[in-house]
């Protein structure tokens, strides 16, 4: 099976994230959108996106091709509609289109027969959408998870509240606290939880990545592979590839990949006055409410907070951006900036390659050469 997941016209709503990655590549409940179409359907997936992403994000189709709204989000049920979908034929719901299948190379001709889907369909409108439906998407991966593997043994000296808590090959955790009662816990491969650390579900934990000494975690929470957390995380996001290895709370946050938060670095989820929460649109060029109370930090690839910094609830941190001053910086951190604050500069592109060189050999991840020319492109445009 060929599945095709397009960015279509509301991807710049996604922005800083779809700055380097498809939206398909975005991360919610235990697998990224593209991950989780490839797991229900056995399928192949690549994507249909930016000009700026193709290389990296090729598009691969064959003599059978399903196209998918990228946006939409993986479960059991739907993704039977989609491999039950005839040739030829289109799934909509409510109006709104869903996935096409199809021998040719364009999802949208006319002549294709429509058909409406009867289970739920959830599509992603807002970054915001990634932490606030994070739990159900968390819970719908679980299910699948526990019908197609089989977790290795719980180690002595855990306390667990519960039963849905799901071990990969290599997954270590120390004597902690792990309540699943509230929702699933899943550790990925060689993960570790070290000693003295509570959490309270749900928690999917990838592949390498660790919970420090003590860590705190409120679910749902998903950290993607290869990342440090401590400190105290609420129903957050973390891509992968990141690093909040200290002290300082984060919560309702979604932080791209290769970001590091210093020492006691704090994000505000909840206004004083406790009202509604507007964060920063690129495609608007401007601020807009997101209809919610909570909502902390969105934080685009390779940005990075010196110790004590304090995020303004909602802010939105470019990339590349680096975020060192007094005071709460400004909601919107602009890309490429070096401070972060009033007063910042802009960060130089060969300092910029340099740092994301360094950082990611640390993970022994190579800066292609496809990635330099994105980054570079993005400097042009952006700085």
């Amino acid at each position: 099976m060929n599945i095709i997941l397009v960015d279509g016209e509301e991807r710049n709503h996604f922005l800083p994230f779809v700055f380097t990655r498809p939206i398909g590549a975005l991360r919610i409940g235990i697998w990224t959108l593209a991950e989780k179409w490839e797991r229900h359907c056995n399928a192949h997936v690549s994507h249909r996106t930016s000009e700026a992403l193709s290389t990296l994000f090729p598009e691969q189709t064959s003599s059978l091709n399903y196209f998918m709204d990228a946006r939409v989000i993986a479960h059991a049920d739907l993704a039977e509609e989609i491999k039950h979908l005839p040739k030829g034929s289109v799934l909509e719901k409510d109006g709104k289109w869903i996935a096409t299948c199809t021998e040719g190379s364009e999802p949208h001709v006319s002549g294709l027969q429509q058909r409406e889907a009867v289970s739920e369909v959830r599509v992603l409108q807002r970054n915001w959408n990634i932490f606030q439906w994070n739990g159900w998407a968390m819970e719908k991966d679980f299910e699948l998870l526990e019908r197609t593997a089989t977790s290795m043994p719980i180690p002595e000296g855990v306390t667990l509240l519960g039963d849905k808590v799901f071990l990969e090959e290599g997954a270590r955790i120390m004597p902690s606290i792990i309540n699943s009662l509230e929702g699933p816990v899943y550790l990925g491969k060689n993960s570790l939880v070290m000693e003295g650390s509570m959490v309270r579900g749900s928690l999917a934990l990838h592949e390498g990545s660790q919970l420090k000494m003590g860590t705190k975690i409120y679910g749902p929470t998903t950290i993607g592979p290869h990342s440090k957390i401590g400190g105290e995380v609420s129903n957050s996001v973390v891509i992968g590839y990141s690093n909040k290895g200290h002290d300082g709370f984060m919560g309702n946050s979604v932080i791209g990949e290769w970001c590091n938060l210093g020492a006691d670095t704090n994000t505000s989820n909840l206004k004083n006055n406790y009202s509604e929460v507007s964060v920063w649109n690129y495609h608007l060029n401007a601020s807009e409410k997101t209809g919610a109370q909570f909502s902390g930090l969105m934080m685009g690839d390779h940005a990075k907070s010196g110790i004590n910094t304090m995020f303004n609830t909602g802010t939105v941190c470019g990339v590349f951006a680096n975020v060192f001053d007094g005071g709460f910086p400004p909601k919107h951190i602009k890309d490429f900036s070096w401070g972060g604050g009033k007063d910042a500069v802009t960060f130089k592109l060969e300092k910029a390659l340099e740092m994301a060189e360094r950082v990611m050999e640390r993970r022994k991840v190579e800066l292609t050469p496809a990635l330099r020319d994105l980054y570079t492109g993005l400097h042009e445009q952006l700085a």
